[in-house]
C-alpha cells in the first residue's frame, strides 16, 4: 500500500473531448486517450485527472452535470471508461476525476422534477426563495457580461433558484441528508471503477451559507464525511480541492488530516506571476513565507496555468494590474476584471529561457506539480474564441490533418485547432518535438524524470535559504537521508550570489539551464539570465 503516493506524482490535467478523436466524429474520445497513454507514460507522469465526462448539455465545459452515472455519449461509454482505466494503471498511472457537486445542470432529472412541483421530493435538493434578496449578485463568481446574479426565477412554481455559476446550473443544497447520501452513491460509483481519487470543484462555495439552508453543526463535515467514506473503500484514494483562499483559511480545509489530502495552491501561482512581472524572487518568497506548516499527508499542488482563466483574485489591485500589464496588456486577453486567458508559452513570449525557468520552479516548488495538456509543448491559445474556451484548443500531435487530433473535417472538431502563426499545428506538434532532442518536450521528460530522483523536494519540508539578491529564490529540502537545494533566477541578467546556508559541502548538481563551473561552497554561485540549478547531497550513512 502506498498511501501518500501524491506527495511525489506529477499529475496531468486534460479534456477528454480535447485531446484525441479515435472515431473521426471530430469530438476527443475515451478510446483516443487510450492509444495516447504511451505518450504520456513517456512524459513521465503519475497521475491523470479528468475534466468532467460526464452526461451534460455542455453549457460550461462539462460542469454542468445532467447525469453522474453515466459518460458523455460522444465520449465513450462506461466500458470505454473502464478500459482507459485498466490501461492507465497497467501503464502505473492514476486516474483522478472530477467531482461536481456544488451544482447540477438545469438538465438533471432532479432539478427537472424540482422545477415541476413544489411538493416534489427533490424540491429541498435545491435552494428556493420567494424574493430575490437584497445582496443578489453578492457571491456571483462571473462579471457583468454574464451572470451577475445568484437567484434565477422559475416560473412554474413563481420562485427564485439558488445558483453561484451560471443561471442554468443550480446549486445543491448541502444541508440535505438525502443529498449528501446521493453524493456518496456517486462516489462509490466511481470508485468501484478502480479510479485514485477525485478533484473537487468549487469546494468553498460547496459550505457557504446560500438563502435560507442552515447547517446542522460544522459545515465541514461534509468533507470529513466524505474523506472517511473515500477512505472505507479505497486507503489510497485521495481528495484534492479547489481552493481560491488565503493560507490563513487553508487549514480549514485539511482539517486535522479529515478533510481533503491536496488543495490546489491558487495563492502561490498568483505570486509566481508577480515575481515573473518584476524580475525578482521577492514577490514568490514573500508568498512562500505566508503558508501554513502542514501535517505530512497534507499537501499543496501547484500549477502554472488551469482549464480556466489565470484567477488573479488573491493579489492587490495594484499587484494584479502589474500582472495584466505585462501578461495581457490587451483587453481581450482579460476576462471577468480577475484573470488573464491565455495559454503559458504566449504569456512568457514562447522565450524558451523562461519558459524552462516557469517550469524548473513548477517542479521544485514545495507541493506537487500539476501539468495542463499541450503545456509540455508550448501549445499557444486562440483569442478568437470567446471567454475561457481561449486556452481550451485541441492537442496538437503531427503536422498533418488537424494536427493529428481527428480525421473529421475541420468545421467539425468540438474546439478549434490551432492553424497558424507560432503556436500553429505545423510547428507546434508532439510528433515533431518528440524527434527534436533539443525540444520543450524532451526538456521536460527530462526535468521530469530528474525530479523523480529528488524525492525530497514532495516529501520534505522546505527552507527558504537567504541570499544576497533580490532576483533569486534559494530553497532547501531536507529529508533523512537527502538534501536538495534549488536556485531560480527571475531575471533577465547574469548573477553571482552568496548562498547564506551551513554545511554547503558535498551538493552535486543534478540539473541546470547550462554547464556551470563545479559547485564550490567558498565561492560565489553563478547563475545566467533566468537559470536555475538543481543539486543534491546524499547521505549514505547516518
Amino acid at each position: 500500500m502506498n498511501k501518500h503516493w501524491y506527495k511525489k506524482a506529477v499529475i496531468y490535467s486534460l479534456d477528454v473531448e480535447d485531446f484525441m478523436d479515435a472515431n473521426g466524429d471530430g469530438v476527443g474520445d475515451f478510446q483516443g486517450l487510450i492509444e495516447r497513454i504511451p505518450y504520456l507514460s513517456a512524459l513521465g507522469i503519475d497521475c491523470i485527472w479528468l475534466l468532467p465526462f460526464y452526461g451534460s448539455p455542455n453549457k460550461d465545459d462539462g460542469y454542468d452535470v445532467s447525469n453522474y452515472f453515466e459518460v458523455d455519449k460522444r465520449l465513450g461509454n462506461l466500458g470505454n471508461f473502464a478500459e482507459f482505466v485498466d490501461a492507465a494503471t497497467k501503464a502505473g498511472i492514476r486516474v483522478l476525476v472530477d467531482l461536481v457537486i456544488n451544482h447540477t445542470s438545469v438538465k438533471h432529472p432532479w432539478f427537472i422534477e424540482a422545477a415541476k412541483d413544489k411538493a416534489s421530493k427533490y424540491r429541498n435538493f435545491y435552494i428556493w426563495a420567494d424574493e430575490k434578496p437584497d445582496d443578489d449578485g453578492k457571491y456571483a463568481i462571473f462579471g457583468p457580461d454574464q451572470d451577475y446574479s445568484n437567484w434565477e426565477y422559475s416560473r412554474k412554481t413563481k420562485q427564485w433558484y439558488y445558483h453561484t455559476f451560471y443561471n442554468d446550473q443550480p446549486d445543491l443544497n448541502m444541508t440535505n441528508p438525502a443529498v449528501q447520501e446521493e453524493i456518496f452513491r456517486i462516489i462509490n460509483f466511481w470508485l468501484k471503477l478502480g479510479i485514485s481519487g477525485f478533484r473537487i470543484d468549487a469546494a468553498p462555495h460547496i459550505i457557504r451559507q446560500k438563502g435560507d439552508q442552515k447547517f446542522d453543526g460544522d459545515r465541514h463535515d461534509i468533507f470529513r464525511k466524505i474523506r472517511q467514506f473515500v477512505k472505507e473503500r479505497n486507503p489510497e484514494a485521495v481528495l484534492i480541492a479547489e481552493v481560491n483562499v488565503k493560507p490563513k483559511r487553508y487549514s480549514d480545509f485539511f482539517g486535522k488530516g479529515d478533510q481533503m489530502h491536496m488543495l490546489f495552491n491558487f495563492y502561490i501561482n498568483n505570486y509566481i506571476f508577480v515575481a515573473f512581472a518584476r524580475g525578482k524572487a521577492t514577490p514568490l518568497l514573500a508568498a512562500l513565507d505566508r503558508l501554513p506548516t502542514l501535517h505530512y499527508e497534507q499537501q499543496m499542488a501547484n500549477f502554472l496555468r488551469n482549464h480556466d482563466e489565470l484567477n488573479l483574485e488573491q493579489l492587490s489591485d495594484k499587484e494584479r494590474e502589474e500582472v495584466f500589464e505585462v501578461f495581457a496588456p490587451d483587453e481581450d486577453m482579460r476576462i471577468f476584471d480577475r484573470g488573464i486567458r491565455r495559454r503559458l508559452a504566449p504569456m512568457l513570449q514562447n522565450d524558451r529561457k523562461k519558459l524552462e525557468l516557469a517550469y524548473s520552479l513548477l517542479l521544485t516548488l514545495p507541493g506537487t506539480p500539476v501539468l495542463r495538456y499541450g503545456q509540455e509543448l508550448g501549445m499557444g491559445e486562440a483569442l478568437s474564441k470567446e471567454g475561457r474556451n481561449s486556452v481550451r484548443t485541441v492537442m496538437q500531435w503531427h503536422g498533418g490533418k488537424n494536427g493529428g487530433f481527428s480525421k473529421a473535417a475541420t468545421e467539425e472538431l468540438v474546439e478549434d485547432i490551432i492553424t497558424k502563426g507560432p503556436y500553429g499545428y505545423r510547428k507546434v506538434n508532439a510528433k515533431a518535438e518528440s524527434l527534436d532532442p533539443n525540444s520543450l518536450l524532451n526538456w521536460l521528460i527530462k526535468a521530469i524524470r530528474i525530479r523523480k530522483q529528488l524525492p525530497e523536494i514532495g516529501d520534505a519540508r522546505f527552507e527558504i535559504i537567504p541570499v544576497n539578491s533580490e532576483e533569486v529564490m534559494a530553497i532547501r529540502y531536507e529529508s533523512t537521508h537527502r538534501c536538495a537545494l534549488i536556485l531560480h533566477n527571475f531575471s533577465g541578467n547574469d548573477v553571482h550570489v552568496k548562498i547564506e546556508m551551513e554545511d554547503m559541502n558535498g551538493y552535486l548538481e543534478v540539473f541546470s539551464n547550462e554547464s556551470y563551473e563545479e559547485f564550490n561552497p567558498k565561492k560565489r554561485i553563478q547563475l545566467s539570465a533566468f537559470g536555475y540549478r538543481w543539486m543534491q547531497k546524499r547521505q549514505l550513512f547516518d
